[in-house]
């Protein structure tokens, strides 16, 4: 399979992060046929050069890859195995791609039930953001069959630039499980510092400049210390899903017998944010917290 022969590929879930890998996709020469709950995102997909289908059914009819990218691992059940679902839908030897975050006991479950319908399951989360899924230069943790793998090769290179398999069915989820843990980490270590220099009325912009030219720097520093310092919270990745995300951590670490100390507390503070009615703005509005736990307001932000 290559984007030479112009291979099928079914895409469900085209939301923040789908959408723009649809695209890529269609860019890469791939037909691409999208299914989405809202018409709006499956209108934007056509506009792309995609086209579109008014059911799971439509999609995955005569598709060579089947992606699946929605927010969480019930929806994954339900879009894969539920009634009308791809696994009722998908000719043998299809080969499926979950980009979901989700638990890894689902993810692995999910093989199970689709080998044994004779389909290929991959579980390959994503990480770098609505940035990383316009640009295509997204990292792909992927777990499944190394032939398997292979066989996806040219989808992955469409969207990604970052792509290793890392074990079998459910590493992939494993490993997205430890990037969330990093990244909720360093976002909230870069609100505390962000609030820490205002205090201090130091130039709060010249001292995220300089800090992410040092050892502090990162990816996180790069893509989120701008909009923090402008408090504009509009969603990339969501409160919402990276509570579910450190959900997966909290449990998956506790499974393993493993500490998270600081983990777990950040996992507080998100959790938090989230049921202040917060789950709609981006991660980074952990700064918030920060800024009322320094007794310093609630920030205004943009949304």
């Amino acid at each position: 399979m290559s984007s030479g022969t112009v291979s099928k590929i079914a895409f469900i879930g085209l939301g923040i992060m789908g959408r723009p890998m649809a695209a890529n996709l269609v860019r890469a020469g791939f037909d691409v046929v999208g299914f989405n709950r809202g018409t709006e995102a499956v209108a934007a997909l056509i506009e792309a050069g995609g086209r579109g289908a008014a059911s799971i059914a439509e999609a995955v009819d005569n598709a060579d890859v089947i992606v699946t990218m929605v927010p969480d691992s019930t929806d994954v059940e339900l879009v894969l195995a539920g009634p009308g679902g791809v696994f009722d839908n998908a000719a043998k030897g299809s080969l499926i791609i979950d980009f979901s975050s989700i638990l890894p006991e689902v993810s692995r479950r999910m093989a199970v039930q689709g080998a044994d319908r004779g389909l290929r399951v991959l579980d390959a989360p994503v990480s770098g953001g609505e940035d990383g899924a316009i640009e295509g230069t997204l990292s792909i943790m992927v777990g499944g069959a190394a032939e398997d793998f292979d066989a996806a090769s040219a989808v992955f290179e469409a969207v990604g630039a970052t792509i290793v398999h890392v074990g079998p069915s459910g590493s992939g989820q494993t490993v997205k499980a430890a990037n969330q843990l990093i990244v909720a980490g360093n976002i909230e270590l870069l609100a505390e510092a962000i609030v820490f220099l205002e205090a201090h009325g130091v130039d709060a912009e010249a001292g995220v400049r300089v800090l992410g030219g040092g050892l502090a720097g990162s990816t996180v520093l790069r893509r989120k210390a701008a909009n923090m310092l402008n408090r504009n919270f509009a969603p990339g990745f969501r409160v919402a899903l990276h509570h579910k995300d450190m959900g997966i951590v909290t449990k998956a670490a506790r499974e393993a017998g493993v500490a998270i100390p600081l983990g777990a507390q950040v996992a507080g503070l998100i959790a938090s944010l989230n049921a202040q009615g917060h789950g709609g703005l981006d991660h980074s509005a952990l700064l918030r917290t920060v800024e009322e736990l320094s007794g310093r307001g609630a920030a205004s932000s943009t949304v």
